[in-house]
């Protein structure tokens, strides 16, 4: 399993995401769609960890006792989230420079996060109450291997959230005509062809072993920005634990 998930990164597209490491805090910068997007995911992950963990909604600290794990972690605009919701988390990404600017920011912030440079076949044997991987299999080379090793590192009675934009008209307009063209996106961000729909991404999970819940899609509202909908033509997210 290792060998097939090393095979997953992609180091063009690792170096792409690397020299924008500098700026990705930067809210106006070049991953300024990320954190546009981050209120929308941190409620959906938030609305699920309490179903799935059986939470209350009220407390400020729902994932305290849980270890997470944020795959293609960028600079840690998820993981320092996780980290303050009470989980104990890890990020791993493929490019060193994503890595060295989580880790300046988190010491800056005061936020504990274990930084790790590499693949999932760097984590042999570790397992993670919470596994989150957003934007990121449209990225690699191998899908199968890369939902494989995702699920190798989910613990029973785990869970899983992906997120990734689907293969239709309307995500080619939006992400890359419009979002790459007009600079809103970084240009090479995106290669259309590379995208999954729900039933794809289900067969993944489904042939790693695990078994999908919830299927929710993320769009695009002008007056409240992203927003979670039924649609999931634009981008969606999933859930999924052990079969």
């Amino acid at each position: 399993m290792a060998n097939a998930t090393k095979a997953t990164i992609d180091r063009r597209e690792a170096e792409h995401f690397g020299r924008l490491a500098a700026d990705w805090w930067n809210p106006k910068g070049s991953s300024a769609m990320l954190h546009r997007l981050n209120p929308a995911r941190l409620a959906y992950i938030r609305e699920v960890t309490d179903a799935h963990f059986q939470g209350d909604g009220m407390s400020f600290t729902p994932l305290a006792g849980k270890t997470a794990l944020d795959v293609g972690c960028g600079a840690g605009l998820l993981a320092e989230p996780l980290a303050r919701l009470g989980a104990k988390v890890t990020g791993l990404d493929a490019a060193p420079e994503n890595i060295g600017a989580a880790r300046a920011h988190a010491a800056a912030a005061g936020v504990a996060v274990e930084y790790i440079a590499g693949g999932i076949e760097d984590l042999p044997g570790r397992r993670f109450d919470l596994v989150t991987s957003m934007e990121v299999i449209e990225h690699v080379t191998n899908p199968a291997a890369f939902v494989a090793g995702l699920a190798d590192a989910l613990a029973p009675g785990g869970l899983m959230i992906l997120s990734t934009p689907n293969r239709t008209a309307l995500s080619r307009l939006a992400m890359i005509t419009l979002g790459e063209g007009t600079g809103a996106i970084p240009r090479g961000t995106h290669d259309w062809n590379q995208f999954l729909t729900p039933d794809e991404l289900t067969a993944l999970l489904e042939g790693a072993g695990l078994k999908v819940g919830d299927l929710r899609g993320l769009g695009f509202s002008p007056a409240r920005g992203f927003v979670l909908r039924d649609d999931t033509s634009l981008d969606y997210l999933v859930t999924a634990r052990r079969a």
